[in-house]
């Protein structure tokens, strides 16, 4: 009798056509995506799945940010775990990273694999969710003024968004303009300082990202923002030590998951005064 021989699955670049496919998978694991939050990320990044026969069974992501590159959405069906197959969806999402520094946020159970391949854990991000009530705002200091930003304010946004994350902004910043429905600015000295992004996503609203000089400007941004949806479910994936967690807590934000984040290289650094102290997703960083 002969052996059994091996299945053959195809992988190939995501299209546009897969993403629902994409998404269900997703919901299989109870994940809080909607299709819309699947096609920003196609729309900024690289994708790849794998298929048996007509059938979507994983996928994974590589979204190029500069010098470096974030690596994201890698899934598996339940059906075909144990088989290799995540590991060979990452390896093309290594690929494409090119010579870029490949980062993501990985679950603490999924962090040993990720180990495994090079990555090295420099931080952790706690992801916050529920339905808030406005909290009071946090001071500002002498001189600054929280306002609504502007089409004027993109090119001062990008500055602060790449110097806070170490990362280039521009393709994600661009996107996310399409989908965002409030944002504000702290402004000093007739320059815009801090700022804060609220979309949809998944079962209401994500905050994100905020950028801002230090945490008494992150906490009146984000309490500004949160001002704009009263009754809304909001979900906010902050830095560990961003100190922004007990206050989200006391504003009925609970904290109910915690990544690891890890790089195969140096993990980029924020410069100029100011820092994320919230991600756009875990996905994207």
């Amino acid at each position: 009798m002969s052996a059994p021989q091996p299945v053959a699955y195809l992988y190939r670049p995501m299209t546009a056509a897969d993403l629902p496919s994409a998404h269900a998978l997703s919901v299989q694991l109870k994940w809080p995506h909607r299709l819309d939050d699947w096609a920003m990320l196609q729309r900024v990044s690289e994708g790849f799945v794998v298929l048996d026969g007509e059938r979507l069974i994983g996928t994974a992501f590589a979204c190029p940010q500069g010098k470096f590159a974030t690596i994201g959405l890698v899934i598996v069906s339940d059906d075909y775990q144990g088989q290799g197959i995540g590991r060979q969806l990452m390896e093309r999402a290594l690929e494409a990273c090119r010579s870029r520094t490949p980062m993501l946020n990985a679950t603490l159970a999924g962090a040993p694999l990720y180990t495994s391949q090079g990555f090295i854990e420099f931080g952790r991000i706690q992801q916050h969710q529920g339905q808030a009530h406005v909290p009071a705002p946090e001071p500002l200091a002498d001189g600054e003024v929280c306002r609504p930003l502007h089409a004027a304010d993109r090119t001062r946004q990008l500055t602060l968004a790449n110097a806070a994350s170490g990362l280039d902004r521009k393709a994600v910043l661009t996107v996310l303009q399409d989908v965002v429905e409030h944002s504000v600015g702290i402004e000093r000295d007739g320059q815009l300082r801090a700022f804060a992004l609220l979309r949809p996503f998944g079962r209401g609203r994500c905050i994100g990202p905020v950028v801002a000089e230090n945490p008494g400007q992150a906490k009146h941004l984000i309490a500004a923002l949160l001002a704009e949806v009263p009754d809304a479910f909001v979900r906010i994936d902050i830095p560990a030590d961003s100190g922004l967690s007990e206050w989200l807590e006391s504003a009925g934000l609970k904290q109910v998951d915690t990544v690891a984040q890890m790089a195969r290289g140096t993990p980029p650094q924020a410069a100029d005064g100011v820092r994320q102290f919230a991600l756009v997703t875990q996905a994207i960083g």
